[in-house]
């Protein structure tokens, strides 16, 4: 089996970013991930997407070419539609080769990279037919150039805005937007207004694109609240309140977001540390000044270690293989400095942005008969009554009712049950925890593990 200095799980910004700097610092490194090119979702289909869908998807995506091409340029070995299902202690890392098979590698240092998932967003309906999430609307975009024009976005969040923009440039603008963002909230956020300054690029970005959804006719309902999904087979209508007003509006799709979170699987498998980010509404893994977890050799980067963006994730890629070259006897500290100014200043919107969008009170603690968790089909007044029996936390709550249990494991519900337990229990959701992750950490055929091969496949540059 073969062994390198830094494996790195995930082959979007901050992993394609972390492969360069470790191999420019002599370093060996295997890069794995799930696509079958590099970009994650930030930067999919980057470099096979048209010159006019590239201008449709703006200039901040482009960015991602030149990233890409250096990732290809560089020395690591990268293995494309690989899905790892098991992180041992030992660091050896198990992964499906798109289904045809299991391989392992060892590293000496393991970067997870696994970036953001979409915060789940439950509400009466959301498990119809019909009903998708804006980021998953962006990827149809990025792949196939084209969206259903009957597309109602309901939620908050920069996501939001900025799926509802390129749909308007490709022609198949929505047909309306439903924010969930309260009056007076933006008050809440202007204190943090200095310091987002400093990334003032992002303010007029945010600017730009709410005068062309406006210019564009799209109609606009601020403070929505009372969201429920109509529809008998498939989605049908959405209904809410808005600033007082009871509106309806039919529709085939709809779009669903409240911002991301940290994809916290595989750092909840190896048993890293983590607590709630109040800003962010979520569990982060708890981090040293250098991005290593409470496990020795264990690193984090991009916005697996709090949300940041495609332009923080790849500078904290670079950074965390510029310390795990330190630790060989490298001297990059001069480096680290620059990239930690520019970090710094790169993140200075996150506050502001964090208080203006934040998820609304429905999302986070959404009523009874709400469906919380759909692989098992659980909903929030079922686990609310199975504290009430005297399950503790999470985990309990999946032994009685199988909730987290399903081939999601846990991703779709695991916040919010915890989020739920915590305000049924009226104690404080670090108290209360998250789901214990046990491998396989996505759903594996046996026969896969019949035929484990002992060296990885390198992947063919196109």
């Amino acid at each position: 089996m073969k062994t390198y200095d830094v494996g790195i799980i995930g082959a979007g910004p901050a992993g394609m970013a972390a492969a360069i700097e470790a191999t420019q610092n002599g370093l060996s490194a295997v890069v794995l991930d799930e696509n079958p090119a590099p970009g994650g979702q930030i930067y999919r289909s980057i470099e096979t997407v048209a010159d006019q869908r590239a201008d449709i998807l703006g200039p901040e995506y482009i960015a991602g070419r030149s990233l890409a091409a250096d990732f290809r340029a560089c020395s690591a070995d990268y293995i494309s539609s690989a899905t790892v299902w098991n992180i041992d202690a030992g660091r050896q890392i198990h992964y499906s080769l798109a289904g045809k098979g299991s391989a392992q590698v060892t590293a000496n240092s393991l970067v997870i990279a696994t970036g953001a998932i979409e915060r789940p967003t439950p509400m009466p309906g959301w498990t119809l037919p019909g009903v998708t999430t804006a980021g998953a609307l962006q990827v149809l975009l990025k792949a196939q150039g084209a969206i259903n024009n009957d597309v109602v976005l309901v939620g908050s969040g920069p996501l939001l805005y900025l799926v509802a923009d390129q749909m308007l440039k490709a022609g198949t603008a929505p047909k309306a937007i439903v924010e969930t963002v309260p009056s007076g909230q933006l008050l809440k956020a202007a204190r943090h207004l200095p310091k987002a300054l400093k990334a003032f690029s992002y303010l007029r970005k945010g600017l730009s694109m709410k005068r062309r959804l406006n210019k564009g006719g799209i109609p606009f309902y601020s403070d929505a609240s009372k969201i429920s999904i109509e529809g008998t087979n498939t989605v049908e209508a959405v209904c809410f309140l808005s600033k007082g007003k009871q509106y309806r509006i039919e529709t085939t799709s709809i779009g669903l977001h409240q911002g991301v979170i940290p994809n916290q699987q595989i750092t909840r498998l190896l048993r890293c540390e983590h607590h709630w980010h109040q800003s962010q509404q979520c569990f982060v893994p708890t981090l040293d000044d250098r991005f290593e977890t409470s496990v020795e050799g264990i690193f984090i980067a991009g916005d697996g270690a709090g949300i940041g963006g495609a332009v923080s994730a790849a500078l904290r890629g670079r950074l965390v293989a510029m310390r795990i070259a330190e630790k060989s006897g490298k001297d990059t500290r001069a480096e680290q400095r620059f990239i930690q100014a520019h970090l710094a200043k790169d993140s200075a919107i996150r506050p502001f942005l964090e208080t203006l969008y934040a998820p609304s009170a429905e999302n986070k603690l959404p009523a009874n008969d709400v469906m919380v968790c759909r692989c098992e089909e659980i909903t929030a007044g079922q686990i609310r009554h199975a504290v009430d029996l005297g399950a503790p936390g999470p985990n309990q709550v999946k032994s009685y009712l199988r909730c987290g249990m399903g081939p999601c494991q846990g991703r779709m519900c695991g916040t919010v049950a915890a989020t739920i337990i915590a305000e049924h229990r009226q104690k404080d959701i670090d108290d209360i925890d998250y789901y214990r992750i046990r491998p396989p950490l996505k759903p594996l055929a046996l026969s896969e593990l019949a035929s484990i091969e002992s060296e990885p496949t390198r992947h063919t540059p196109l």
